[in-house]
């Protein structure tokens, strides 16, 4: 199957429905067909061939999704820029993948220029707006463009996607997704997370770059809405699911938590809400056992990463239902195979730690021009190596222990962070919480951990210190525990653990 085909499917399906909301503005699937055809039109008549990338710093909006299903059809690959990132991040990215035209928002204008003065002939194209450099607005130039599909000929292998990742290891790295293996996270996602139907409403305030964007075919081909947000207000946003009716809304946890803190949640009208998707980071215990007490059992965890969307495993509504589950990132997706290996590949038994191997179709080809790089990841017999560690239980329910370049050895022994702020965020003094390794004369590693105060709250740390002390072995305690104001995150709302670490290595031969 190829993803252009799902979006040409559901345009002949459910033409007259609406597909995208943006406020009072809305576009039914035969406006978003037609728009995306005329866009392809333009990009096709902007010297763009078949298998040539194009930048995408746009951010959520009514003219989202139809720029996407444009590069589809014009055959072409994206490649998103998150507008958080650096110009000299961004530019790299571009130049990289060769990417020789650059899609751009109004408001984003300025560091389009920026970008146009850094890559050497990139050629902006507006949305809204003229090109940062003079060049056409797309809006415009598309409505005197042909309204009919360009037929571009496809192939599953083409790649119709370039995605850095967030960087939680220190390297951008471009996964490239194909035509079908991006048609295969639609499948993966019906299959596992959602059933929508024509009644059904995606509520979209996440970058629609990365994991909520893998939600837009699911519920295009089955005849439901997309509700787009610009972006993450907890109150604005508790306010969107009922003003849009929405069914389904797809949570990182710290957005959950922001929910939960500043009382929005408390005052959201959930009535229309079936499901909770949530994922993209491990989620804290009391986090979500206070979602769960005010919004009740609609909560399905996905566990996945940029390399495998969307879900490797998933923790269903009725496995939030056994306390015991909550911190398992639940069980294999049905159209994945999934083993914890140990470094030879071979598979560990119930209750060891390994890494977490995955084969399934929704796998990315490999990371754009990093042939070392895939020679790591991808091992013999077509498995991924995710590079994630964790123990499988007796009933095959995954426990991510945490990521193999975040584990701290201290005086021989190994600790994962994750464990060790599980227990810290139980505190009641505690709203966000990372743990690092630090350098440390005697022991190599020091178990640090940083902390962010509950509201109202003062945080002692020979209290913490004492509280992780009864729950945890002496030598994953951790030595020093610091205040700060605020925990670094991804532009996706991942703890930027190496954002911590780095600095206090910085200067050392040693440095990890």
């Amino acid at each position: 199957m190829l993803t252009v085909d799902l979006v040409r499917r559901g345009a002949a399906r459910f033409g007259p429905r609406t597909a995208v909301v943006d406020g009072a503005r809305r576009l039914t699937f035969s406006e978003v067909d037609q728009a995306s055809n005329r866009m392809a039109r333009v990009l096709i008549g902007a010297g763009l061939a078949p298998g040539d990338r194009v930048g995408l710093l746009v951010g959520n909006g009514i003219w989202s999704i139809p720029v996407d299903f444009a590069c589809l059809k014009a055959g072409v690959a994206r490649v998103p820029l998150n507008a958080r990132l650096s110009a000299a991040e961004q530019s790299r990215m571009l130049e990289e993948t060769g990417t020789r035209v650059l899609v751009h928002d109004a408001d984003l204008t300025e560091r389009a220029g920026e970008l146009a003065g850094l890559v050497g002939g990139l050629r902006p194209i507006g949305l809204g707006g003229p090109g940062a450099t003079g060049g056409p607005d797309l809006l415009e130039a598309m409505a005197e463009a042909a309204s009919t599909d360009p037929r571009v000929p496809a192939g599953p292998d083409d790649p119709v996607l370039l995605l850095f990742t967030s960087g939680t290891t220190g390297t951008l790295k471009a996964v490239e997704h194909t035509q079908a293996s991006y048609a295969a996270i639609t499948a993966n996602i019906l299959a596992n997370l959602v059933s929508p139907g024509r009644d059904s409403v995606m509520l979209h305030a996440a970058s629609l770059i990365h994991a909520s964007g893998t939600f837009v075919l699911p519920y295009w081909i089955r005849g439901g809405a997309a509700a787009v947000l610009p972006g993450f207000d907890p109150e604005r946003y508790a306010d969107a699911i009922a003003r849009y009716r929405a069914t389904e809304i797809n949570l990182v946890p710290t957005m959950l938590g922001m929910l939960l803190s500043g009382g929005a949640a408390e005052k959201a009208d959930v009535s229309s809400l079936r499901t909770v998707v949530y994922g993209a980071s491990p989620m804290p215990r009391p986090v979500i056992e206070q979602a769960m007490d005010l919004w009740g059992p609609r909560f399905t965890q996905y566990f996945g990463q940029t390399e495998a969307p969307l879900c490797l495993s998933v923790l269903d509504a009725e496995d939030h239902r056994d306390a015991s589950l909550l911190g398992s990132c639940g069980h294999p997706a049905v159209d994945a195979e999934v083993v914890v290996a140990d470094e030879d590949g071979a598979p560990v038994p119930p209750g060891e730690i390994g890494e977490i191997r995955v084969r399934a179709p929704f796998r990315m080809r490999g990371y754009h021009r990093a042939p070392e790089l895939n020679a790591e990841t991808l091992a013999p017999g077509g498995w991924l190596r995710t590079r994630d560690m964790a123990r499988a239980d007796e009933r095959g329910y995954l426990h991510l222990v945490d990521r193999r370049s975040d584990m701290i050895i201290t005086g021989g022994y190994n600790v994962y962070p994750r464990e060790v702020e599980d227990v810290l965020l139980d505190h009641p003094s505690v709203a966000q919480c990372a743990v690092v390794g630090a350098p440390d004369p005697t022991w190599v590693e020091a178990v640090t951990a940083f902390v962010v105060a509950a509201p109202g709250a003062r945080v002692d740390e020979r209290e913490l210190r004492e509280a992780a002390r009864a729950r945890l072995a002496g030598y994953k305690v951790p030595k020093s525990i610091r205040v700060v104001e605020a925990i670094p995150l991804s532009p996706v709302g991942k703890v930027l653990r190496r954002a911590l670490r780095e600095p206090l290595w910085a200067g050392r031969e040693d440095a990890r």
